[in-house]
């Protein structure tokens, strides 16, 4: 069990387009809620959503996590990466934003803001990515990204068209 009184509120996003992925998140959420620094995983609707970063793919399925944690943000990061792994994802042998079964990204960890090698909070373009940001809302919906303000600003600052094609991708 956590201590309370240490516990944050993180956010992770799960993405992937590869194989089974409603059962890759399956694995990670179970991976999460059998952490004892770990307490009341909740997890957004899925979305299925159009690729990022210009590779010609399949349309990934998207999520976001929210949940209590004690760990630090660093732990948490090395959490995720190892739940990949076990997931079969070898991060050395992909292309970047390229076909990947299960993608988990640490979005935010209560009011940390971080800039070290490998972690960046909150997630860099976190703030411009709908995907990202309509499930988060689902989960968590008072979320505050640090450095922009209160998530559903950030949502309606956004593209109306990419908002309605993510909302209309809700699997579910």
């Amino acid at each position: 069990m956590i201590d309370v009184a240490c516990a944050v509120r993180a956010a992770i996003g799960l993405g992937g387009n590869v194989g089974d992925v409603p059962q890759a998140f399956r694995f990670a959420i179970e991976r999460l809620r059998g952490e004892p620094a770990i307490a009341d995983v909740a997890l957004s609707p899925l979305y299925a959503t159009a690729p990022w970063g210009g590779i010609e793919q399949d349309r990934f399925l998207n999520a976001v996590a929210v949940f209590d944690t004690a760990l630090s943000p660093q732990a948490l990061m090395q959490l995720l990466l190892r739940i990949e792994r076990e997931a079969g994802r070898d991060r050395g042998n992909e292309t970047r934003w390229g076909p990947r079964r299960l993608d988990l990204d640490l979005l935010l960890h209560d009011d940390a803001v971080i800039d070290v090698d490998g972690l960046q909070l909150p997630h860099p373009r976190l703030h411009e990515r709908a995907f990202a940001l309509i499930p988060l809302l689902d989960a968590w919906p008072e979320a505050m990204i640090p450095g922009i303000g209160p998530a559903r600003q950030a949502l309606a600052a956004l593209d109306p068209v990419a908002v309605a094609d993510v909302i209309a991708g809700r699997v579910g």
